[in-house]
């Protein structure tokens, strides 16, 4: 066997020592002491599988396969209980990697996130974000009448509502990080703070009671689904018990 053919094929083609292995007629562990003997880094196990992958060699585990909602649930909290328990050092270092990561992208690389991201915001602004999709199915399983992006409310006014719940008369607005955040910027941000104070006066001023669910984190996982659904059901449930008075019918959670 070359020894610098196989170092070539594993450090700069990328493949594996099991692919290796079958070009010479051999078995992997003698690649791997071949390996380690001229000093080279073996590859930890989670890119060892993408390579796997990538060569065909073995199926993603979880391809072709529909998690119930209550294993979706428990994955969820488990990435949330690992992420909890970092240290700051250690997250520090993870935002480091993403940077890097950016940094060593192509502008081409980059753009095409650009464009992906400008995409689905545009897709939520028409469909619905996941977090209310989320919200409308689970509020209307529980025999919740609701009206998926309300319009008409006021008179003369094209404002819409995210999610209305006519028989308790709430509007209930999902607020993402774009609303708190300058995450396109600060006249955007502004624009927005605006537009939104303006929304709730007016929906107020119509007897209202106006929910704004303040989505602050940048991903969405199961677990802030969750959250923001038993925030949201212990609020409707008092207003149904209650409807309140005009001074507290302007009504913030927040899921950070």
């Amino acid at each position: 066997m070359n020894e610098r053919d196989i170092i070539d094929m594993y450090v700069v083609q990328e493949l594996s020592t099991y692919v290796i292995a079958e070009k010479y007629g051999t078995y992997p562990n003698k690649i791997r002491r071949l390996l380690i003997k001229r000093g080279i880094d073996l590859n930890d196990k989670s890119t060892a599988q993408k390579q796997a992958l990538k060569a065909g060699r073995s199926i993603h585990p979880t391809e072709g396969k529909e998690r119930s909602d209550e294993v979706k649930v428990q994955i969820s909290e488990s990435v949330y209980k690992y992420w909890q328990k970092l240290s700051q050092t250690e997250r520090e270092e993870r935002v480091e990697k993403a940077k890097d990561q950016w940094n060593n992208m192509t502008e081409t690389e980059r753009q095409n996130l650009r464009t992906q991201a400008a995409l689905a915001v545009r897709k939520a602004a028409k469909e619905g974000s996941k977090m209310e999709k989320f919200l409308l199915d689970e509020l209307r399983s529980r025999g919740y009448n609701i009206v998926f992006h309300k319009t008409g409310l006021i008179p003369n006014n094209n404002l819409e509502v995210d999610l209305f719940v006519p028989e308790l008369k709430v509007a209930i607005e999902i607020d993402g990080p774009a609303h708190f955040f300058p995450i396109w910027g600060e006249k955007s941000l502004q624009k927005h703070v605006k537009a939104d104070a303006h929304k709730s006066g007016i929906l107020l001023s119509q007897g209202l009671v106006v929910v704004r669910i303040k989505h602050l984190t940048k991903s969405l996982s199961e677990k802030h689904k969750r959250d923001v659904l038993t925030q949201l059901l212990q609020l409707l449930k008092r207003i149904r018990e209650s409807f309140p008075i005009k001074s507290k019918r302007y009504i913030e959670l927040e899921v950070s």
